[in-house]
């Protein structure tokens, strides 16, 4: 059972184990076409004193009929308007590819307009925010960008085959790689927060040069670490990725200051 759900705007996190008195919150962005269910089984794993709150966005699961966002700005700026609730404790981010773009952009907002940020951002599968962006294939023919999906993996087949689920599906699919095609970075000073960026080894997509590249983004400390797998190897090299994330949130969690 899902508990500890908190709504604002069109944005929503909810939390399956809540964790009274957490040091830390960590707040975890889905990939394009994903949603809370990515990180469903993470709490088992996760050090027993993070709480993990997950972001559902609309298009999706409880949301599945309410229109998706298109851009990264208004969608960040909702997501800061749920997390205003959760701020009173020390916090983290954790994002697989658009969900790292979208936590990157809430800590430089929040930075901005709160003048607070992340203990640590932990950014995965996704290139460097200032780096070129992909061709665009949010606006392909139907054929086409179900080809797409298919190269890049992460939908299940079963979904791909199925002409009804797809047509159902195809809109937050659509507005997710919009999103993430039509992003505008502008310049700013570094985050002086930790990065750790995630990868695979295996990643057509993201080459680890790419990934390397958000140290630029800190001033702060900065790790590379990198996974057996594809694109999506949060999937396929879970626990492993499981393992180094919770050592790396005790070492965060170690280097709070003492209440």
């Amino acid at each position: 059972m899902v508990a500890n759900v908190q709504t604002e705007g069109s944005a929503k996190f909810t939390c399956k184990r809540p964790v009274q008195d957490a040091p830390l919150r960590l707040f975890c962005f889905p990939y394009a076409g994903g949603g809370v269910s990515s990180f469903r089984t993470w709490p088992e794993y996760l050090p027993h004193n993070v709480e993990l709150q997950a972001l559902e966005m609309p298009g999706r699961e409880g949301q599945l009929r309410q229109p998706s966002f298109v851009s990264v700005e208004p969608l960040v700026r909702a997501i800061a308007g749920a997390m205003k609730s959760y701020m009173d404790r020390p916090f983290a981010f954790f994002g697989h590819s658009m969900g790292a773009l979208m936590s990157f952009e809430l800590a430089r907002l929040l930075r901005r307009e709160q003048g607070i940020t992340p203990r640590a951002l932990f950014v995965s599968g996704r290139r460097a925010p200032h780096l070129p962006l992909e061709p665009a294939t949010y606006n392909l023919p139907d054929d086409e960008f179900v080809q797409e999906l298919r190269d890049i993996g992460g939908t299940p087949e079963e979904v791909l085959a199925h002409p009804e689920l797809l047509k159902l599906l195809m809109p937050t699919l659509r507005a997710d790689f919009e999103l993430c095609q039509t992003y505008q970075y502008n310049d700013d000073a570094p985050l002086n927060c930790q990065i750790t960026a995630f990868g695979g080894l295996n990643d057509q997509f993201v080459p680890r040069d790419e990934l390397d590249k958000w140290r630029e983004q800190t001033t702060g400390p900065f790790h590379l670490r990198m996974f057996p797998g594809d694109h999506f190897f949060l999937h396929s090299s879970q626990t492993l990725l499981l393992q180094m994330l919770s050592r790396d949130l005790v070492n965060v969690i170690s280097s709070l200051p003492k209440p």
